[in-house]
């Protein structure tokens, strides 16, 4: 016994004394983007926003997603999404790996007991009679672990743990795009809800037209053209009603799916046409340095991490591996007798590996490694040249979102004036009812198409939150 605890007292020394890293020195690569995107300042006139300087990433989703609903559906959602799940397994998953390699720094150590009996026939030993023998046994020790004097088994540790962490960043991107997809869900909900809500009003108006003709054309004031062709716009507004009602019931079922749960009505969005949806403006003068905290670049630079340090263990593999095997215990043949102090027993085995020829084999296994972290360098430079285009993409729609929200606010504006002119002549018979339809129809459309520019803004503003990193976890 006191040999082995010798040889484990030796091990920790030997191991801190010798162990060195044969892995490259880390060094990030430079950026492959410009530090600016075109279409900045061009995104933020007139666009209410802040002259905050922190990145989205350090700001949390409760506070960018600021309507209570919203924030209700989304916290739903990172509870029961059954992708989100998957990811977190996976996180253990990897954090299970990394702890087997990280436990192979250190010698497994086991405790062993056998007894053995065995006969042997008379006609095979002197004595012309079967005998019987026993032999107890009982030790403890380790076998072959491996001095890391050239840092090969500190390198494989390395390459897990930088495979773990790129396995969080995965979690976290799954998570900011779970938010996203939910927010835009339920803003689909909102404008759809919004456009149902219109679309009525819009039936309402002309069941009341439609009896205001009825009882003039009763009287001989409206021609039957006039009654059939506000019969036919109540019609029609009947089928836009009927159809939103279709795809609201769809928009409802989708949101669902994504929350992973059945939805409270207390939660879904209001169908107030003049109540915007809270969101926080958005940061002012970006930088594209901010790109560094998203978790799929994030996730991307761990694995060139990873990469880099299998590149030592690799180098490792053409130095000499030095093993040890050491064990102490008790033998006998009667069991009584097993732990006196004339049994005991130990043993101690080290061993040298040098590797001399192998057809190329550790060359070849140097070269691709190699060859992996140069297309891990490319792969982190494509995630940011891809992060990059996203978020140019997101300010080239924002640069004139404000100047067609303007136009489009004028539009009604306008077609209502119009709208109430041409139903006031109609009314006193001045004009027939085509020019008040025309008049309706525009008016209808131009309020559609303002209620879904603000569904883009919306839209616009979330992608921003997700294309930008996400939020800071809570």
């Amino acid at each position: 016994m006191r040999a082995l605890y010798k040889a484990c007292s030796l091990i920790p020394t030997l191991t801190l004394a010798g162990c060195i890293s044969l892995a490259p020195d880390y060094q990030r690569p430079d950026s492959p983007v410009t530090a600016e995107w075109r279409d900045t300042k061009a995104a933020h006139q007139g666009s209410g926003v802040t002259q905050n300087h922190n990145a989205v990433a350090d700001i949390q989703w409760q506070t960018y997603f600021q309507d209570p609903k919203l924030r209700q559906v989304i916290s739903l959602a990172l509870e029961n999404n059954r992708d989100l799940r998957i990811a977190l397994l996976n996180i253990e998953q990897a954090r299970a790996q990394y702890g087997i390699q990280q436990a192979d720094s250190w010698p497994s150590v086991s405790v062993s007991s056998s007894k053995t009996a065995s006969r042997t026939p008379g006609s095979v030993n002197n004595s012309n009679s079967a005998t019987i023998s026993h032999q107890y046994e009982a030790g403890i020790g380790f076998s072959s672990y491996e001095l890391d004097l050239f840092g090969r088994i500190n390198s494989l540790k390395d390459e897990a743990l930088e495979n773990f962490l790129s396995t969080v960043e995965t979690q976290h991107s799954t998570r900011i795009s779970l938010i996203a997809e939910v927010a835009n869900s339920w803003l689909t909900l909102a404008t759809n809800l919004q456009l149902q809500a219109l679309a009525q009003q819009t039936l309402n108006s002309q069941l009341s037209t439609l009896k205001l003709t009825q009882k003039m054309y009763n009287q001989g004031v409206a021609s039957k053209l006039d009654l059939t062709q506000v019969q036919s716009s109540v019609e029609s507004a009947r089928v836009d009603v009927a159809a939103y009602q279709s795809q609201v019931a769809q928009d409802r079922n989708a949101l669902e799916l994504l929350v992973g749960n059945k939805i409270e009505e207390a939660y879904l969005p209001s169908t107030q046409l003049d109540k915007p949806i809270a969101l926080a403006p958005i940061p002012a003068n970006l930088n594209s340095n901010v790109l560094l905290k998203r978790p799929d670049v994030l996730a991307a630079e761990h694995s060139l991490k990873a990469a880099n340090a299998n590149i030592g263990a690799a180098r490792a593999a053409f130095f000499p591996s030095i093993s040890l095997t050491a064990s102490a215990g008790r033998s006998s043949n009667q069991l009584n007798d097993l732990f006196s102090s004339k049994n005991r027993s130990w043993s101690f085995t080290p061993s040298i590996n040098l590797p001399i020829f192998n057809a190329g084999s550790l060359k070849a296994s140097l070269k691709e490694s190699k060859i992996k972290r140069d297309i891990a360098v490319a792969e982190y430079e494509q995630t940011i040249q891809t992060a990059f285009k996203e978020v140019a993409d997101v300010l080239a729609v924002r640069a004139s979102l404000d100047a067609q929200m303007k136009a489009q606010t004028a539009l009604v504006d306008a077609n209502s004036q119009s709208f109430t002119l041409s139903s006031s002549r109609y009314r006193n018979g001045l004009d027939s009812y085509l020019d008040a339809l025309d008049s309706q129809r525009a008016l209808y459309s131009a309020q559609q198409s303002l209620i879904l520019l603000q569904r883009t803004e919306y839209s616009n503003r979330v992608t921003l939150f997700k294309v930008l990193g996400g939020g800071a976890e809570v």
